[in-house]
């Protein structure tokens, strides 16, 4: 059984950063790629951000582009997102995911394994 655990989240101002991080654990295995999803009270489940492959080929969503950046350490499995230049659109539960292999549609939340129960990002104007 894999578990992923997200931490970081909290309150910050417009304008502020916040660094969220993701651990998988619990059997030995290297995920091929693990990303950010994201969710606004109201709104459907998006996708936010991934790392992937043994390059570690990244992906974000138009409206993060320039101001996230996701990481991750391998030795670790964990996964880094930093959000900097936050704003109150941005305000959501964050959760990580989690794919072990290769998939085709990296913004579909279907093609991942494992899903973290999230962590709140609140952003005030």
């Amino acid at each position: 059984q894999v578990q992923v655990v997200e931490s970081g989240g909290g309150l910050v101002q417009s304008g502020g950063s916040l660094r969220l991080s993701c651990a998988a654990s619990g059997r030995t295995f290297s995920p091929y790629g693990m990303g950010w999803f994201r969710q606004a009270p109201g709104k459907e489940r998006e996708f936010v951000a991934v790392v992937r492959g043994s390059s570690d080929n990244t992906d974000y969503a138009n409206s993060v582009k320039g101001r996230f950046t996701i990481s991750r350490d391998y030795s670790k499995n964990m996964v880094y997102l930093q959000m900097n230049s936050l704003r109150p659109e941005d305000t959501a539960v964050y959760y990580c995911a989690v794919t072990t292999y290769y998939r085709g549609n990296y913004y579909d939340g279907s093609s991942y394994d494992y899903w973290g129960q999230g962590t709140q990002v609140t952003v005030s104007s």
